[in-house]
Parts: C-alpha cells; sequence; structure tokens
C-alpha cells in the first residue's frame, strides 16, 4: 500500500489523536497549528494538545460513561489516553493529569514519528484538492471560521464556555480546608473549603451582585448547560450551589465531625501538588471582583491565583445536517471534522472524535470502507448522536453518558447493575468491531 497524506489543521486533542490514528496507518501527516504565530483567548503555552479548561478527564471508573469512553479508548490505541495514563496526578477516581507533563508527551510522541509534519503557521482558508481534517477546537479563529462558514452555506452555532480559576497551594490555610474524598471512599486527593450557613449566604449574594466580564452587543449569550458559570448557578436559587459544585454530602469536617452547610473543592492541578483548581468554578466575574469574592471562602482568604477564570466563545457546527457517519462533510468527502467543532463536548470526547476522524480518513486513503462503531459502544453513540438527524432539531454539544446509548431491556435491574451491563456490552461490542475492521 502506499502511503498517502493528510491535512491536518489544528493541534489540539483532537488534530494530535487524528494524526496519530493516521502514522500508526503508515501515513504522513501534515499537522498545522497556529500557536505561537497566534493565540487564542484561552490557550497561553505553545505545546500541542493544551488543556485548558481543567486538568480533569473526568471519571475513570470502569462502571461510568467516561470511565467506559476511556476504556474503549485504551483498547484503540490512543496516543491521548496512553499519555494522560502517564501523567495522571492524583484526583481519587477522576482521570486527572499533570497538564504541561501531559502536553510535553504528546508533541514528543508525534514528533518521533516517520511521516509527521508540524507547520506552525494559521490556515485562514479550506485547503482545495487535499484529504484534510479540521480540528481547529471551539476557538477556531476569525478568519478560519469565516472560511468553513462559507464551506457549510450554514451559520455556526455558539455557546458561551468558562474557565475555573487555579491557586497555589502555599497560600491555602490548612487551618481551615481539610483533606477527604466523598464518603470516605478512595483516597483524600481534595481539599475541601466548608462553609457554615452565613457564610454560604454572603457568598451566594457577593456572587449574584459581582461584577461579570460584558458580552459584546453582537454576541447571543447561550451557556451551555454541562459547564455554566458559578454565578449562572447562583441566580437559579438559594439552595442551587448547596446541591451543585458545593455540595457538602459526603464530606465531613473532621474538626467539627459534622458536614457542613457547602463546600467549596479543590483539586490537584500538577504532579508537584503546588496549584489546586476550583472545581465547578467557572466564571465570567472580571478579575478583581474574582479575586474579592474567592479569598470570601474559609481557607483562602490568602489564597493566590496562578490562573484567573474566564470565558470566552466556543464554535461548532451543525453536525447532524452537515456531517456523514464517518465525520465527512457532505458536500465534500474530502474534509473531516473532528473535535469540539464537530459538537462533541469534553477533552476525552473531542479526542474520540479526532481518533475516529484519524481511522476513517486512512480507510479512505486505503480504498476500504470502514463501518461506524456500533451504537452500543460509547465512541459510536457519541458519533451517532452528532451526525443523526434525531438529534438535529434541538442539537447542542453533547458529553457521553449512557442515555445517548442504545437502552436496555433491564426491568428490575438497579442502576449500577444496568451500568456494568452497559458496559459489558460496549465493549463486546468494541472487541468485535474492532476484529472485523482490521483493527486489533
Amino acid at each position: 500500500m502506499k502511503p498517502g497524506r493528510v491535512m491536518i489543521i489544528g493541534g489540539g486533542l483532537a488534530g494530535c489523536e487524528a494524526a496519530w490514528q493516521l502514522l500508526r496507518r503508515g501515513h504522513r501527516v501534515d499537522l498545522y497549528e497556529m500557536k505561537p504565530q497566534r493565540f487564542s483567548p484561552a490557550h497561553k503555552t505553545e505545546r500541542l494538545a493544551e488543556l485548558v479548561c481543567s486538568n480533569s478527564l473526568k471519571s475513570n471508573q470502569p462502571d461510568s460513561a467516561p470511565g467506559l469512553l476511556k476504556e474503549e479508548m485504551r483498547r484503540l490505541n490512543s496516543l491521548i489516553l496512553s499519555a494522560a495514563d502517564q501523567t495522571a496526578v492524583a484526583a481519587g477516581n477522576a482521570l486527572a493529569v499533570d497538564r504541561n507533563e501531559f502536553s510535553r508527551r504528546v508533541e514528543q510522541q508525534l514528533l518521533g514519528q516517520e511521516g509527521f509534519s508540524l507547520h506552525r503557521a494559521e490556515v485562514a482558508d479550506i485547503p482545495q484538492n487535499v484529504l484534510a481534517v479540521i480540528a481547529t477546537g471551539p476557538l477556531t479563529s476569525d478568519a478560519l471560521a469565516q472560511s468553513i462558514s462559507q464551506m457549510l452555506g450554514s451559520s455556526y452555532l455558539y455557546f458561551y464556555d468558562a474557565i475555573a480559576p487555579i491557586v497555589e497551594a502555599d497560600s491555602i490555610d490548612m487551618d481551615k480546608a481539610y483533606r477527604a474524598s466523598r464518603y470516605g471512599k478512595g483516597t483524600p486527593d481534595y481539599l475541601n473549603c466548608p462553609l457554615s450557613q452565613e457564610e454560604y449566604r454572603r457568598f451566594r449574594e457577593a456572587l449574584l451582585a459581582g461584577r461579570k466580564v460584558e458580552a459584546r452587543p453582537f454576541e447571543d449569550v447561550r451557556h451551555f448547560e454541562g459547564c455554566l458559570p458559578i454565578e449562572i448557578l447562583a441566580a437559579r436559587g438559594e439552595e442551587t450551589l448547596a446541591f451543585g459544585p458545593m455540595k457538602p454530602v459526603g464530606l465531613i469536617n473532621p474538626r467539627t465531625g459534622k458536614m457542613p452547610c457547602a463546600v467549596v473543592q479543590l483539586r490537584r492541578e500538577n504532579s508537584a501538588g503546588t496549584l489546586f483548581n476550583l472545581v465547578g468554578f467557572q466564571t465570567k466575574l472580571t478579575w478583581p471582583e474574582q479575586e474579592r469574592i474567592f479569598r470570601m471562602i474559609p481557607g483562602l482568604e490568602h489564597a493566590r491565583f496562578a490562573r484567573m477564570g474566564s470565558i470566552h466563545r466556543n464554535t461548532y457546527i451543525h453536525s447532524p445536517s452537515l456531517l456523514l457517519p464517518s465525520l465527512q462533510f457532505r458536500g465534500n468527502a474530502d474534509i473531516f471534522f473532528a473535535g469540539q467543532i464537530s459538537g462533541v463536548e469534553g477533552y476525552v470526547e473531542s479526542a474520540a472524535m479526532g481518533l475516529l476522524a484519524g481511522l476513517n480518513a486512512a480507510s479512505l486513503l486505503e480504498g476500504i470502507s470502514l463501518t461506524p462503531p456500533p451504537r452500543e459502544t460509547a465512541i459510536g453513540a457519541l458519533a451517532h448522536y452528532i451526525t443523526s438527524s434525531e438529534s438535529a432539531d434541538n442539537f447542542q454539544p453533547m458529553n457521553i453518558h449512557f442515555g445517548i446509548l442504545p437502552p436496555l431491556n433491564a426491568r428490575g435491574m438497579k442502576k449500577k447493575e444496568r451500568h456494568l451491563f452497559c458496559v459489558r456490552r460496549s465493549l463486546e461490542a468494541l472487541t468485535d468491531w474492532a476484529r472485523n475492521q482490521g483493527l486489533s
């Protein structure tokens, strides 16, 4: 077989995963990444596969939907999951990584592959007569976004995503914060800052009154329900935070022996344990207001912020009307879309669509037809969601969860039993599919 050549636009998780899958099949890849020539509003380093919003890849539990997707990707030789496993930091049942080491390892692996070329340049126009994977992510540059929009003949959809702050570990008052895992399960990897009822009330009022970054006049703000700013949640009701990101259930304060009214959890950000992320505290508060309000949290009175929260626009296409199940553009089979721009939400979900786009592009070069992964698999269910007309009317970016997999005939089964059954069914279907497609 003569190796083919593929152009990949975007060096995030999806683009890097697509490149890896093509390289493993013996093809050549030209990966275009606009950093450091240009940076998006959220990216700060020159590395490929830079993690922006959080260093957590969510649950690693084998009976969870995120855990299932990770296991499927491991079985398909995912570069992103391999790098994540090798750079993991303690985070209870979640898979969190040292983000700098993670990016370094991904980039190092790709640069070491024969047939891989990295171009540090912005692509402003859709390539013509070239097999290409567009994986520019939710922060696609304005020039390329306009070119894509013209090609699609369709307007973009978009939503606003907010980033949580990071604090320096040695600025946290450990006389007030305490280590604990919920219900004492797993290792106590999280720091917990407890709030009394009065402290919670004052904190919520400050969130509501705090000055926010205003959207520009021409922007229609549509927040993604899975990643709402903390102040938006606070506005939904007096107890919304206490039943959401500040839920204290299962986090007994060892100093009092009691459960606090509310808790702010901090998750380790790097392997050295010098940085901690405020879990669930995505925000669009101005930076001065963040410092003032978040220092009201017991234990964070003197916090030093290594990174402030911010807000940025995330761009994605209306995939159900535009993409085939292979992730090819219906109007041009030489163009694939992958990652968050294709309508999935989350790091691992984005990488999963990059993996699938890479496999499909390789199959196209080899003159074979790759059957879509079964809907019983997590990766197949995601691909079906973003390319099926069933979800077209109210299309929004989607995280992986058991609800998008085909339903079970599970009458009488408990929730955990249903999930375990789903996992077994998915992995069996993936094994059969991979074997039939020559991927195992």
